[in-house]
């Protein structure tokens, strides 16, 4: 069998990549050994979403005299919000399988196993081994959960973000070890449902890859939310002999041993580049991730990569682009390299965090002199309305040009303005020119606009 394109892997970089190449008239197959949409649509970014937004409605009903409303007798399902959650995801997964048929793309089931001329072996459910073959083929597997080795995960006390997502009961301690987005969304959404939680982090802030000012105002609301927070942390060890785990925590002020009925880990992502035929065909790799060029050649003439395989962040989004990149220069049109410095990234816990570009110490770091605006959330008459009003939206521009050097946002409903900071970057655009697009009123989306008048002393409703 061949193909002009085989992607092998059907997350959000490889079926993205295949509608692209489809619509520029290529004959593309995709290889996918579980399920069409890979973890982000099945284990996810949208299943998680689904659990969150169960957790933010049952927020809403234990609080609805807050709005003057009444209800009784509220309590939550924690199997049906479990099975909300998995039919959001095979809704999306059969999405999918519809856009194949639609675009013309063969779906090929079963591992596939890169091979030396541009060749794949693809092992099905019964053993049995197709060689397929293309002019070009693009690798697109993503990633798994990392496992430490003082944290081994038995998938049932200790967990990944997989089982996380689908426990058939919910557990009344949880510890969650890490802070990046997949553990404070976990830890959020089970503290939501009323599971004791407690997070964490080896460095000194929550959400440590933010702006110090939101890791800061992240920490209070999640403390404020009732999770126990401990930073500058480390979990040594962990006992899962008896009913529970128990965990040996090392803190500034000595160890302590955390009890509780399941323990998360949410230390990051391992690459799945085993297995795959790397080391066959001799494409490089370097500390865990597939080594590409700008366009996702790898040193290996026909083979690609792109995705949480490849350096870079790791997020659905970023996969996507490059695919799209990727394709659009194989077929020879004129694209432009990823500026990877204007990528956002979106936190989805309450409150939701979203920024992109520099943060304030990093712009500093880079000797830049500063116009720094911020605008709380509580001067929003939107928000107040809403009853939203904790966080803010901090804008940072460099003083001297103007350049919209990075923005910084917590808050609810902020994973859906950010995209005007990006567009804004994109274009080049000035702190006046924001400052004078006028923005509807009331919305949230007014504070941009506020906190870039406060970097230009112009603000009007603080």
């Amino acid at each position: 069998m061949k193909y002009d394109i085989i992607i092998l892997g059907s997350g959000p970089g490889g079926y993205v990549t295949a509608i692209r190449a489809s619509q520029l008239g290529f004959k593309v197959a995709i290889v996918e050994k579980e399920n069409l949409g890979g973890i982000c649509l099945n284990w996810g970014c949208i299943p998680t979403k689904a659990l969150l937004k169960s957790a933010q409605v049952y927020d809403y009903l234990k609080h609805v005299d807050e709005y003057g409303l009444k209800a009784e007798a509220i309590d939550k399902d924690f199997g049906a919000v479990i099975k909300r959650s998995r039919n959001v995801a095979d809704g999306m997964s059969k999405g999918v399988q519809f856009l194949m048929k639609k675009n013309k793309i063969d779906v090929i089931d079963g591992f596939g196993k890169l091979k030396t001329g541009k060749k794949m072996d693809v092992t099905d459910a019964e053993g049995k081994v197709t060689e397929y073959s293309a002019d070009h083929i693009i690798i697109a597997t993503g990633a798994r959960s990392r496992e430490l080795p003082n944290l081994p995960q038995d998938g049932k006390k200790v967990i990944g973000y997989r089982e996380a997502m689908t426990l058939p009961a919910q557990p009344k301690k949880m510890i969650v070890v890490g802070s990046g987005a997949i553990g404070v969304e976990f830890a959020h959404f089970y503290n939501s449902m009323g599971t004791e939680v407690t997070i964490v982090e080896f460095l000194p802030n929550l959400v440590p890859l933010e702006d110090a000012d939101i890791s800061k105002q992240f920490e209070r609301s999640f403390k404020k939310s009732g999770v126990k927070v401990m930073t500058s942390s480390s979990v040594e060890s962990v006992d899962t002999s008896g009913d529970g785990v128990k965990a040996v925590v090392k803190t500034k002020k000595g160890e302590e041993i955390l009890e509780a009925d399941i323990l998360l880990s949410a230390v990051g992502i391992k690459s799945n580049i085993e297995n795959i035929g790397l080391e066959e065909v001799g494409i490089v790799t370097d500390r865990d991730k597939i080594i590409v060029n700008d366009f996702y050649q790898t040193n290996i003439p026909g083979y690609y990569a792109i995705g949480d395989v490849v350096p870079g962040p790791a997020l659905a989004h970023v996969a996507s682009a490059e695919g799209i990149t990727c394709v659009e220069k194989i077929a020879g049109l004129h694209t432009e390299a990823i500026d990877y410095g204007n990528i956002p990234g979106c936190t989805y816990a309450t409150p939701e965090i979203a920024s992109v570009g520099l943060t304030e110490a990093q712009a500093l770091e880079k000797g830049y002199e500063l116009k720094i605006g911020k605008f709380p959330f509580s001067a929003s008459g939107k928000a107040k309305a809403a009853g939203t009003p904790d966080g803010f939206v901090k804008v940072i521009f460099d003083a001297k040009y103007g350049e919209w050097l990075g923005c910084h946002m917590i808050g609810a409903g902020v994973t859906d303005m950010i995209a005007e900071a990006v567009l804004g970057r994109k274009l080049e655009t000035t702190g006046h020119e924001v400052l004078k697009t006028i923005h509807p009123h009331p919305t949230m989306s007014e504070a941009v606009m506020e906190a870039v008048a406060d970097a230009y002393g112009e603000v009007i409703h603080l």
